[in-house]
């Protein structure tokens, strides 16, 4: 019995000789589109090496050589896209566009079909991610590689393209052409994700203010997502009239009038900067991916009738009817492409599979970069810079105003460094600490982004695929969970997928964590940093004192610039205006400002030790370190304990060597976790010290209870106090108090 690839194949072909072709509208013709003959064959032979991809993968599964078979046969007319731009315009691509890339690939003169096969049998040998998973990407043709593409790009596309006019706007040399514009392709079912949702938003958002943006969306509408069909007429009434959105509809089976469109859209876009929603209609032929029984949810008839719409039909319908190919040669063209890539497949042999983890974990990180060295701020710039406030700077400071002094000289000294979150420009951030940093530096590196946190984790991304270095703000913790696959799904995985050749580098800030008295409940207080751990290669900075802030924050931006890395900059809301320790007054938890140039580094991985102490080791952070500093002065004066007080500072990855190191010779270890006891950094430290330390020490673990936090006098009830570390402590220490 035929698979339905099969009839695909061979219904083609004797559609194409019997003259069973479907008709065209005949008033679209290449030549009123542009289309020159020999552009016209090119599109052609990229449906068709795309098409025979598709068959050569199922065959190749069959084998046990393809592993992933969701393909692109019905939504081939994407080639005509990417003839319409160039191939230095950034894409974003759907994952059933392999059209678009071959066509691109052509236009840069190159052959995709070994590298795209390698793809598909997840060698290692494959140039884009090293077997890792099936995509579409390159680096020489400014695709990076999208994995399942279910709207979780669109941010980061928003955020491409509002880069390309800003660095022109601020004089930056950006890896993007001045010129440029970036495409988006997705399709219908995800056009109703909240993620699709809020980048187009967002784009709209943009756009009516006349601010510049070079972008295409691709919507490909094959009218069924998986197996739930999508009303008919949805896309165009969903998004047909959206505020300064400019909708074009095409029929992608057409390569005329897919083309047509993709001209215009691509002249809003790159001579206007407007962003173009350009709808293109298609259908999905050999089911949702080579696992799917199709049959389990459309009848033969609606199969049948789909198979009938194939867009090569109707590209050979315009090559008969242009003169161009009769329908012999069609065919004959058709199975040429067939035979070119089997014997490709052939020639490749057995794929060459990841060794062990060792080889699938080597492009967890990306690669260091040379960076541009910073511009000086010589001591006239830096009395400029902060003039207003001179006569602070002569005191210590909290903890809040010693980042927003951290931010301005590093802006000042990297121009590419971006500012973007909700309420943080004039406003200067619920808490203050980028108060004067927009007026310092203007609107258009002080952003004032709309209240969403995808569009502003996109934003971030996007920049950074420009060159920049952003330093998005989430206003509360709590509220990143609405978009943590921005930076598990997006930021993260980009250089694991992509070999190291793409790179997402940027340092977002977070105010978290619990203990504020008259502000909070769950969404402002919010102690659970499960989300950042369980991300490799992601960094996860948490300072418990401005000191360490500012020393920290300049380590976070060189991990960005140098080593390309994504940082997670927690800073505990509770601390950020806290000057005393002890009591009213005694000024123990301010500090100096440290200028850069004078400043001791912290560097990644550092633990911060005071005291060296033999019999108990208390380890903590941000406010758990604070709060142990508190309880350390009874446990010390009080009760002669011999105190070793580590804060652990860099939660994620854990620097084991050194927490280790740390502790080795203590007798007793206490572990104080502000976070949840679930889920919480001290899991990670009790598994360490348990595998590292022989004999092992008697230890505990104080931890918040597995709660969400209460607004109110009851703020901390759930939470570790210095009442209960110095209770803690005593009872693992079998004193009385």
């Amino acid at each position: 019995m035929k698979t339905r690839a099969e009839i695909v194949d061979a219904n083609f072909q004797h559609r194409v000789l019997a003259r069973e072709l479907p008709t065209v509208d005949p008033s679209l013709s290449p030549a009123g589109a542009g289309l020159e003959p020999e552009a016209l064959l090119a599109l052609f032979d990229s449906q068709l090496l795309s098409r025979h991809l598709d068959l050569c993968s199922r065959r190749l599964q069959s084998r046990g050589q393809s592993f992933y078979t969701i393909g692109s046969a019905g939504h081939e007319g994407s080639a005509a896209i990417a003839a319409a731009l160039r191939p230095t315009d950034m894409a974003f691509l759907h994952y059933r566009d392999a059209a678009f890339l071959i066509h691109r690939a052509s236009q840069a003169g190159q052959d995709p079909l070994p590298d795209m096969l390698l793809s598909f049998m997840a060698s290692r040998e494959d140039p884009v991610s090293g077997g890792r998973h099936k995509v579409l990407g390159s680096r020489s043709l400014s695709v990076p590689p999208q994995t399942s593409t279910v709207a979780s790009h669109l941010p980061k596309a928003l955020g491409a393209a509002y880069s390309i006019p800003l660095a022109r706007r601020l004089s930056l040399a950006a890896p993007l052409p001045a010129d440029s514009l970036i495409v988006c392709s997705f399709g219908d079912a995800s056009a109703n994700h909240s993620t699709a949702l809020g980048a187009i938003n967002s784009a709209c958002w943009a756009a009516h203010q006349q601010v510049p943006l070079p972008l295409i969306f691709v919507c490909e509408d094959n009218g069924i997502g998986i197996s739930t069909p999508t009303p008919p007429d949805w896309i165009r009434a969903a998004f047909g009239q959206r505020p300064g959105l400019h909708y074009l509809y095409c029929d992608g089976l057409n390569l005329v009038d897919t083309y047509r469109a993709a001209q215009e859209a691509e002249r809003l876009a790159r001579v206007h900067h407007r962003p173009v929603f350009l709808h293109m209609g298609s259908v999905r032929l050999l089911g949702h991916a080579g696992s799917d029984a199709e049959t389990g949810y459309r009848s033969l008839a609606e199969i049948e009738a789909t198979e009938a719409r194939d867009p090569l039909l109707y590209s050979a319908r315009l090559l008969v009817d242009s003169g161009l190919l009769s329908p012999q040669q069609v065919v004959a063209r058709y199975r040429e492409v067939a035979a070119r890539v089997d014997d490709c497949a052939r020639s490749l042999g057995e794929p060459q599979s990841l060794r062990d983890a060792a080889d699938v974990m080597s492009t967890l990180l990306p690669p260091r970069r040379q960076a541009a060295p910073a511009r000086v701020v010589d001591e006239s710039r830096f009395e400029e810079l902060f003039a207003r406030d001179r006569v602070l700077m002569r005191e210590p400071q909290p903890m809040a105003r010693l980042l927003n002094w951290t931010l301005a000289e590093l802006m000042a000294e990297y121009p590419e460094i971006l500012l973007m979150g909700e309420d943080i420009g004039i406003k200067g951030g619920v808490y203050n600490v980028t108060g004067k940093l927009s007026q310092r530096f203007g609107r258009h590196r002080v952003i004032d982004t709309l209240l969403d946190e995808q569009s502003i984790l996109g934003l971030a991304i996007g920049a950074a695929h420009n060159g920049f270095v952003p330093i998005p703000e989430i206003q509360f913790l709590a509220y990143v969970h609405n978009a943590e696959d921005q930076l598990r799904g997006e930021a993260a995985t980009l250089p694991f997928f992509s070999r190291g050749q793409f790179s997402n580098p940027m340092v977002v800030r977070i105010a978290g964590l619990g203990y504020q008295r008259g502000f909070g409940g769950h969404f402002h207080n919010d102690n659970s940093l499960a989300v950042f751990r369980d991300i490799p290669g992601l960094i996860l900075a948490c300072p418990s004192n401005g000191r360490d802030a500012a020393a920290m924050l300049r380590e976070s931006v060189r991990l960005a610039r140098e080593e390309q890395r994504v940082v997670v900059f927690l800073e505990p809301i509770a601390r950020y205006m806290t000057r005393d320790l002890h009591r009213e007054g005694d000024g123990l938890w301010s500090f100096e400002y440290p200028r850069v140039r004078e400043a001791a580094p912290i560097p990644f991985g550092e633990p911060g030790i005071r005291g060296d102490g033999r019999e108990l080791a208390i380890l903590s952070y941000g406010n758990g370190h604070y709060l142990s500093c508190q309880a350390a002065r009874e446990l010390e004066r009080r009760h002669g304990v011999a105190l070793r007080l580590i804060d652990l500072r860099w939660l994620a990855p854990l620097n084991g060597d050194a927490i280790v190191a740390a502790v080795r010779d203590c007798r007793h270890l206490l572990i104080v976790d502000e976070c949840r006891r679930s889920g919480s950094v001290s899991e990670a430290l009790v598994t360490l010290f348990s595998e590292r330390l022989t004999p092992l020490p008697p230890f505990r673990r104080l931890c918040a209870e597995d709660s969400f936090i209460p607004l109110g006098p009851a703020y901390a009830a759930t939470l570790p106090s210095k009442a209960s570390i110095i209770a803690a402590a005593l009872e693992l220490l079998g004193r009385s108090d």
